[in-house]
């Protein structure tokens, strides 16, 4: 059974699942290229492991796989599978990540989606996934996550708290007024911003929200995180690169209010005069992978980059 390492290298590690039984598997319900893939999938596992289905998803697969060991997926059921596989594009993926983490059990994705740069597998790759599983032989890679504390106005107890696994997003609630944000790190304050709002990404955050914000590519085994201004009204607004022990906290001021947003799906209304304390989390969260693929390469794979006849044509250097 895969053990929850807490020493972990950030270099990638292989290990072995011994005695896989249980399996967690979440699918893209509504997305029909996605129950097919984890139809087949579960179709091709031994009899004698077991497969933690999400309750929206659980009807179509135990009618199409009547003779499948099959168990509704539970917070509970969730803390005894050694493996999630996840079958859906990368909203997918961080949305079971979140479960993931609370369970201490490396996730798989299979990309179903546009980027997907979480994702481990392709479609095309689908068949040779069950077997991998099958043998327990994975490829591990820890990746760095946030916290949110969310305080109300002269209040010393957060009334809402959070982990993110790409970024935490302070924006504007009104479309027609910039808000005035505070931004300290580690308790001293670094710069007093009118703008449209905040991201503190992590580095796999950093190629999703805050990549299209302006802010620099991190690589996943990177120890950092990155505070990026959106569209603030000053002479100095760029992102910033951090120490992982480092702390930042975001004072909301002025009149406007904002809204507080954790990988896009979990979300508070955040009024004037309140604050954010944003940190590590304790927990990394494990990525599961086949084998080793560099992200360098997945970064030019995903996004398309030249890297080879830029110019178009050779060009004779003494016309240059």
């Amino acid at each position: 059974m895969w053990s929850r390492f807490p020493d972990l290298s950030y270099l990638t590690t292989t290990v072995e699942l011994v005695n896989l039984t249980r399996i967690a598997v979440v699918i893209h319900a509504s997305r029909p290229s996605a129950l097919e893939a984890a139809c087949g999938f579960i179709d091709a596992l031994p009899p004698e492991i077991e497969s933690l289905v999400v309750p929206a998803a659980l009807d179509h697969v135990s009618a199409r796989l009547p003779a499948a060991r099959l168990a509704a997926q539970t917070p509970e059921s969730l803390a005894t599978a050694e493996v999630m596989v996840v079958f859906g594009g990368d909203g997918t993926i961080l949305r079971a990540a979140e479960k993931a983490l609370k369970a201490d059990i490396p996730v798989l994705g299979v990309n179903l989606g546009h980027v997907g740069f979480l994702a481990e597998l392709e479609m095309s790759q689908i068949p040779e996934l069950a077997k991998h599983v099958v043998d327990s032989d994975f490829v591990l890679e820890r990746r760095m996550t946030i916290e949110v504390d969310f305080y109300l106005p002269n209040a010393e107890v957060p009334i809402w708290q959070s982990v993110a696994i790409n970024e935490v997003a302070l924006e504007k609630a009104s479309r027609a007024m910039m808000i005035d944000v505070l931004v300290s790190i580690d308790d001293l304050p670094v710069s007093l911003w009118g703008c449209d709002g905040i991201i503190v990404a992590t580095p796999t955050g950093s190629t999703a929200y805050a990549f299209s914000a302006g802010g620099p590519v991190m690589w996943p085994q990177l120890e950092a995180f990155q505070v990026v201004p959106l569209s603030a009204h000053a002479l100095f607004a760029r992102p910033m690169v951090l120490s992982p022990n480092s702390q930042v906290r975001l004072d909301l001021l002025g009149e406007v209010g904002g809204i507080i947003c954790c990988d896009g799906s979990r979300s508070a209304d955040m009024p004037k005069g309140s604050h954010l304390v944003i940190r590590r989390h304790p927990r990394d969260l494990v990525m599961a992978r086949l084998w080793e693929q560099p992200f360098t390469s997945r970064l030019v794979k995903k996004f398309q980059l030249p890297i080879e006849g830029w110019r178009g044509q050779e060009v004779n250097s003494e016309t240059c």
